[in-house]
């Protein structure tokens, strides 16, 4: 299965995404910020995909910001964000080239079929 980078500010969100990928056979890596998703974007570790926030309190652009400076980093990488808000077209104009969007709350299964979709 695939190693998921998880960027979420909100503990319990992010150990719930954590939980449910773990459980789906992902093996997960989790930041609460730009700092600690950097730290794990610069290692060496082979990362398939990032699932973030795009609303992350700390930053102007939030997950925006993050997605960004990870492709910069990793020009392969697969992007999921989040939101509680309803994607619109400027949000999407945002996302780096192949990112895909799934709206909070969502169920362990949307989660799920999302991230295979992104996988695949």
């Amino acid at each position: 299965m695939a190693l998921i980078l998880i960027v979420e500010d909100e503990l319990f969100i992010r150990k719930n995404a954590e939980w449910t990928m773990e459980d789906l056979g992902h093996s997960t890596l989790v930041a609460c910020d730009l700092g600690e998703a950097m730290v794990h974007l610069s290692a060496s570790v082979p990362i398939d995909a990032l699932f973030v926030d795009m609303r992350l309190s700390a930053l102007p652009f939030g997950g925006y910001d993050v997605a960004n400076q990870a492709i910069a980093l990793r020009p392969d990488l697969r992007v999921l964000y989040t939101s509680g808000t309803p994607l619109t077209a400027d949000m999407a104009d945002q996302f780096v080239p192949g990112g895909q969007f799934i709206q909070k709350p969502y169920s362990p299964e949307q989660l799920g079929i999302s991230m295979q979709q992104l996988l695949n």
